[in-house]
Formats: structure tokens, C-alpha cells, sequence
């Protein structure tokens, strides 16, 4: 009787051992609440509800691989900021090239052609 409680103990607390693990393991392979590699800050406008603002704090949230594509911000030459994002792709080359796609088509439905080209502002 003495062995089966000793086992029973034993199963008890490597399954606890086991939950625990797997929580941290879990919320340290996630990438969410992280910036990422930032290339270059994104300007973004006070306007919480624009649509560059919500892709920007979308991107921020997202917890795999995610990518933010905008152009760049000169007060000179740029009227507007145009933006593109990729949440949770398989990976962050795949992910990057969503944004520069989405930033792209974005661009090319507006036929802008001033504020220069989209780049990868932040990836991870």
C-alpha cells in the first residue's frame, strides 16, 4: 500500500511539474506585446482610429510571425502615410512580404505616386 501512495505522489507532482513547464514555454514562444525589429519608427497620426494606427497596434498584438509595411514620413514631400500589415504568417520572410504586398496594393488603388515607396518598418 505504502508503494501505491508513493506512486501516486510521484504522478501527482510530475504532472504539476508538467503544466507548469508547458505555461512558460508557452507564453515565452509567444511574440505578442513585442515591437519586433523596427527598421525605422512608423509615423503615425494622433487619430487612434486610423486605419495605419489600428494595422500598427494589430501588428503589435499579434503573437507569431507579423510584418508592418508603410512609407516613409518626410513633412516636405508626404501628404499621407500608406500602410500595409501581415498578422500570424508561418514566418517573417512570409510575413514581410504579405505587408510589402498589402502596403503595394494599397498604394496602387489610391494611384498616389509621391510619398515614396512602402518599406518594412517593423518585423518579428
Amino acid at each position: 500500500m505504502k508503494f501505491s501512495n508513493i506512486r501516486r505522489a510521484a504522478v501527482s507532482m510530475l504532472a504539476g511539474l508538467l503544466i507548469i513547464t508547458a505555461a512558460g514555454a508557452s507564453a515565452a514562444g509567444s511574440l505578442a506585446g513585442q515591437e519586433g525589429d523596427r527598421r525605422f519608427p512608423p509615423a503615425l497620426t494622433r487619430d487612434a482610429k486610423s486605419p495605419c494606427n489600428k494595422a500598427y497596434k494589430a501588428y503589435v498584438a499579434a503573437g507569431g510571425h507579423s510584418a508592418y509595411a508603410t512609407t516613409p514620413y518626410s513633412r516636405v514631400v508626404s501628404l499621407y502615410i500608406i500602410c500595409g500589415s501581415s498578422l500570424n504568417a508561418p514566418s517573417q520572410k512570409v510575413a514581410e512580404g504579405a505587408a510589402m504586398k498589402s502596403c503595394l496594393a494599397t498604394r496602387a488603388h489610391y494611384k498616389v505616386t509621391t510619398g515614396g515607396t512602402c518599406e518594412i518598418a517593423a518585423s518579428k
